[in-house]
């Protein structure tokens, strides 16, 4: 048995697989303590105590805390924007209803999500997770914005590349700043946001 499927578990893919589970594993036990605890307080040996590995092992995974942090807060800003891709494509051309839907969940599930909530109301200064909210938000503006603009290019064709591009950025940013600091219900802010959306659109 041995020979007939030992090769099979030495395979690249499986290898992969192997890994993959493992960085997943990682990330789930850092997120869990920074909700616990505040990301200022995670420790690379408290990860890796969680998950049943040596520090080494998550140190090579992710060479160093930032890598860490970088890894959890770009897996959480997918999921997030796999839910605005799918309020958007769910409401079609409606640029409203669609930017209104999308905006809505956002700042819904943004603010029911325990992690952001973490993020928001701690005190972890620049070792924190909050600069990749705000001053290091690259990577959400980056991904969000393109979906918006896929979207867009795909239902509101007559707005042109660049205006598209612009509206997409900024209704980005003004999501982003009313995550970090809320004025106004949900539901209200989406009101608004979705007309703002309209007028870029223009």
């Amino acid at each position: 048995m041995r020979l007939l499927f030992g090769p099979m578990d030495e395979s690249p893919s499986y290898r992969q697989e192997k890994r993959r589970q493992l960085r997943t594993a990682i990330i789930d036990a850092a997120r869990d303590l920074a909700v616990a605890q505040g990301w200022a307080a995670v420790k690379m040996a408290d990860v890796a105590d969680a998950v049943g590995v040596s520090r080494q092992t998550v140190y090579n995974e992710f060479r160093n805390k930032a890598g860490l942090a970088e890894a959890l807060t770009g897996r959480e800003i997918g999921r997030f924007v796999d839910a605005v891709r799918a309020e958007l494509l769910a409401h079609g051309g409606d640029v409203r209803a669609a930017g209104e839907a999308a905006i809505l969940r956002t700042l819904t599930e943004a603010a029911d999500n325990p992690l952001v909530k973490t993020v928001l109301t701690g005190a972890d200064g620049d070792d924190g997770l909050l600069p990749y909210l705000t001053t290091r938000s690259e990577l959400v503006l980056t991904t969000a914005s393109a979906v918006v603009r896929d979207w867009a290019a795909a239902h509101v064709p007559q707005a042109g590349e660049q205006t598209v591009a612009a509206a997409a950025e900024s209704i980005v940013r003004l999501v982003l700043s009313h995550v970090v600091l809320p004025s106004a219900p949900a539901e209200q802010t989406a009101a608004v946001l979705a007309d703002t959306l309209v007028r870029l659109l223009r």
